[in-house]
C-alpha cells in the first residue's frame, strides 16, 4: 500500500488528483463543524453519545456533523437514498428500463439528473423531519420552534446535502475513487480520535476493566481481517476457448478464467439498507396519529422488527445489486459465441444456469457475512461493555471504500507506468 502511495505520487497528474482529494475533503471537515441556526447546543450535547440507535449511527456516518448539528447534518445519505429509488424505478418504468438498456453518456447524464432532484426532495423531508422530532423527543433543542424555524433548519441542511453531492460528484471526475464513498470514509475515520480517547478516559476512571479495550480491539482486528479476505475472496470459474482458424490465422486455444467475488455487491447494500429504512420513519415523523406513533416505536433502530428488515434488506439488496452487475445469460452468450465454454459443462442454456447457481451461492455467502456485521455491534456491547462508536457496518464501508480506492490508485499508476514506458 504504502509502495503504491509513493509511486502515485510521483506521477504529477495522480499527485495533483491526490490532493485535489484531500482539499475537498478538508472542505467537507470544514463544513461538519459549521453549526445550522436555531439549534441550543446545550441541549443538543448528549443525545448522540450511543452508535446503537439510529441517532448515533447516523452520527458516525455524517462524521459527527449531526451531533454538532452542522450544514452537513444530513450527510450523503439523501442522495443515497434517491439514488436507490431511481435504480428502483428504471426496472419498474418500462421506457426507464428501455433508456438504459440503450446507455450512452445523454442516457447517464438524464439518470443522474432525475437523482439530483430526488435527493434534493428527500432532504427538504428528511430535513424537517429530524427537526420536528428532535425537537419533540427532546424538548428545547429547537430554539423558538415554529414552521419558520424548521423552514430554516431544512433549507440550511438541504443545501449542505446538495453541497456535499457536487463535493462527491466533482471528486469523482477530478479526483481519486468514488466521491460519494470516499466522503463517508472520512467521516468514519473521523470519529476514531474520539472514541479512542472516550475508551482511554474510561479506562483512567476505573470504570472499564483493563481487559474489555483488550478484547474490543482482537474483535475489531478480526473484523477487519474478516472484511478483508470475503472482500478479496475470488471463485475462479475455468473457460477454455477453442481453436478457431479465420484466413491464415489461429484464433483460441488459450485457458483462461471467470472471477466471481464473493461479496459482488461491496459495501452497497448495507448503506441502501440503512438510508432506505430511515425514509418510512422520516413520512410518519409528519402523522401526528398514534398508529404512526406505535409503528415508529416497533421499528425503531435497534428493534427486533427493525433488525428483522433491516438483515432482509441487506439480502435483498445484495441479489439486486449482483443481478445489476451480472447477467449469466449475457455471459454465456458472448462465450458461446467466441467458442467458449466451461470445461464438463455444456454451452448455453446449461452454462447460464451453472452460472447463476455459483453467483446466488456466493451471493447468500456474502450476504450472511454483511447480515453478521449488522448485529455485532451489539454482540460486542455484551462482552465487552464499551460503546466504541464504531460498529461492524462502520469497519465494512470504512476497509471497504479504502481497499477499492487503493485498486484505483494501483491501477492508475501501473497505466501510467507502462504508458511512459511504451512512449
Amino acid at each position: 500500500m504504502f509502495a503504491t502511495l509513493a509511486n502515485a505520487w510521483k506521477i504529477i497528474e495522480l499527485r495533483k488528483k491526490i490532493l485535489f482529494t484531500l482539499l475537498l475533503l478538508v472542505i467537507y471537515r470544514i463544513g461538519a463543524h459549521i453549526p445550522t441556526p436555531s439549534f441550543n447546543p446545550a441541549a443538543v450535547s448528549g443525545i448522540f453519545n450511543s452508535s446503537t440507535d439510529l441517532l448515533g449511527f447516523l452520527n458516525v456516518m455524517s462524521g459527527g456533523a449531526l451531533g454538532n448539528m452542522s450544514l452537513f447534518a444530513l450527510g450523503v445519505g439523501p442522495y443515497i437514498t434517491s439514488s436507490i429509488i431511481i435504480q428502483l424505478l428504471t426496472m419498474v418504468i418500462p421506457s426507464w428500463e428501455e433508456m438504459q438498456k440503450e446507455g450512452g453518456q445523454e442516457v447517464q447524464r438524464k439518470f443522474q439528473e432525475y437523482t439530483r432532484y430526488g435527493t434534493v426532495v428527500l432532504a427538504m423531508l428528511q430535513g424537517y423531519a429530524t427537526a420536528y422530532g428532535l425537537n419533540a423527543q427532546y424538548p428545547g433543542t429547537v430554539l423558538n420552534p415554529s414552521m419558520a424555524t424548521y423552514s430554516l433548519i431544512a433549507i440550511s441542511w438541504t443545501a449542505g446535502a446538495v453541497l456535499l453531492m457536487w463535493l462527491g460528484e466533482y471528486m469523482s471526475d477530478r479526483g481519486v475513487g468514488s466521491g460519494i464513498s470516499i466522503i463517508i470514509y472520512a467521516g468514519i475515520i473521523s470519529r476514531l480520535p474520539s472514541a479512542v480517547i472516550s475508551i482511554i478516559q474510561s479506562m483512567m476512571s476505573g470504570e472499564t476493566a483493563f481487559w474489555q479495550p483488550i478484547l474490543l480491539i482482537i474483535a475489531a482486528a478480526a473484523t477487519i481481517a474478516g472484511v478483508v479476505f470475503i472482500t478479496e475472496g475470488v471463485r475462479r470459474i475455468p473457460v477454455q476457448y477453442a481453436k478457431r482458424t479465420v484466413g491464415r490465422r489461429v484464433y483460441g486455444g488459450q485457458a483462461t478464467h471467470i472471477p466471481f467475488k464473493v461479496n459482488q455487491a461491496g459495501v452497497l447494500p448495507v448503506i441502501f439498507a440503512s438510508s432506505l429504512l430511515m425514509f418510512p420513519g422520516t413520512i410518519l415523523s409528519f402523522i401526528n396519529q398514534n398508529w404512526a406513533a406505535s409503528f415508529n416505536e416497533a421499528f425503531k433502530w435497534g428493534s427486533f422488527w427493525h433488525t428483522v428488515v433491516y438483515l432482509l434488506l441487506i439480502l435483498f439488496f445484495s441479489y439486486f445489486y449482483t443481478a445489476m452487475q451480472f447477467n449469466p445469460v449475457d455471459v454465456s452468450k458472448n462465450m458461446q459465441k467466441n467458442g467458449g465454454f466451461v470445461p464438463g459443462i455444456r454451452p448455453g442454456r446449461p452454462t447460464s444456469d451453472y452460472l447463476t447457481r455459483i453467483m446466488d451461492r456466493l451471493t447468500l455467502t456474502g450476504a450472511i457475512f454483511l447480515c453478521g456485521l449488522v448485529v455485532l455491534p451489539n454482540l460486542l456491547m455484551v462482552l465487552t461493555g464499551i460503546e466504541s462508536g464504531f460498529g461492524g457496518t462502520a469497519i465494512l464501508i470504512a476497509v471497504g471504500v479504502a481497499l477499492e480506492t487503493m485498486k484505483q490508485i494501483e491501477s492508475q499508476v501501473t497505466e501510467r507506468w507502462y504508458t511512459g514506458f511504451l512512449g
